[in-house]
């Protein structure tokens, strides 16, 4: 028996009957170093368990959406990729040409939307920023 990882145990703790497909799509997640569509999360788990269905895959990923484990993105490139729900807050940068996506957190940017949502009257209580961008050596540009 292999140890659990991290998303397998989020789970556990959320209470949800963890099956063994479902073990091995929660480490599959936890091991992805990207942000991965169901077709490729599907992919990954099917290696390691070849009974585990496509319909599966996509059960799965909404119930672990709707648990608050993972979060869904849309990435701008007509599919919905996830990720393990970050314990901290973090912003995207996408390359629209390659579908790299750069996690990052910029304390001036959170500063300025807590001005912005301030400056109209309102307290920020969540947000979503992603940056779709394009190499500066692809883009015949120079940085401005």
């Amino acid at each position: 028996m292999t140890t659990p990882s991290h998303l397998e145990r989020r789970c556990v703790d959320s209470g949800m009957k963890m099956t063994e497909q479902r073990r091995v799509i929660a480490r599959v997640l936890s091991d992805a170093v990207d942000h991965p569509d169901v077709e490729e999360v599907h992919r990954r788990a099917h290696a390691e368990d070849p009974r585990i269905s496509i319909a599966t895959v996509y059960r799965t990923m909404r119930l672990f959406e709707d648990a608050g484990i993972v979060t869904r993105h849309e990435f701008g490139d007509g599919r919905a990729r996830y990720e393990e729900t970050a314990e901290a807050h973090h912003d995207h940068l996408i390359d629209v040409r390659s579908g790299r996506v750069i996690e990052f957190r910029n304390e001036e940017i959170e500063r300025i939307q807590h001005e912005i949502a301030r400056s109209h009257g309102f307290k920020l209580v969540s947000h979503r920023l992603e940056l779709f961008a394009v190499p500066l050596d692809d883009a015949g540009e120079t940085e401005r």
